[in-house]
């Protein structure tokens, strides 16, 4: 069991997992915002477009129950802000991290020395043009 609670430990202690944790808590918070936005601010503007009585619902066969296109367009606003901001984020993280992997190629070496001759050639050489030895 304690060999157990060491590998969980070094598992949940790991800079991905608490990554995670923290863009799961950041994303929880931000969806509560934008929900706000579309409940207080947007849905409230949908319903001025219908008559007073109507506030973004239509009654439906003169019954007690309503289709509540405001609440449905409200979502639909934001999911859009949602998925707009998530593809930020990833487009930005995409950015950083190809930063990284073009200094690592700007690294690699365009020329290595010949086994045979020791002059220096093209690292895609096949064969030398030196000593013309097969490479």
């Amino acid at each position: 069991m304690k060999k157990f609670l060491e590998e969980f430990k070094n598992f949940a202690l790991k800079g991905n997992v608490m990554n995670l944790a923290v863009g799961v808590i950041i994303g929880a918070a931000f969806s509560d915002l934008v929900t706000s936005l579309t409940t207080n601010l947007i849905q409230p503007l949908i319903a001025c477009l219908g008559a007073r009585e109507m506030q973004g619902r239509i009654q439906l066969f003169g019954t007690e129950n309503y289709l509540n296109y405001g609440a449905f367009i409200s979502a639909v606003i934001n999911f859009i802000i949602m998925a707009f901001v998530v593809f930020l984020l990833v487009k930005a993280v995409n950015g950083v991290m190809s930063l990284g992997k073009k200094k690592e190629e700007e690294k690699k070496p365009t020329t290595k020395i010949c086994p045979y001759c020791k002059s220096t050639i093209d690292v895609e050489a096949v064969k030398c043009p030196c000593c013309t030895s097969d490479l």
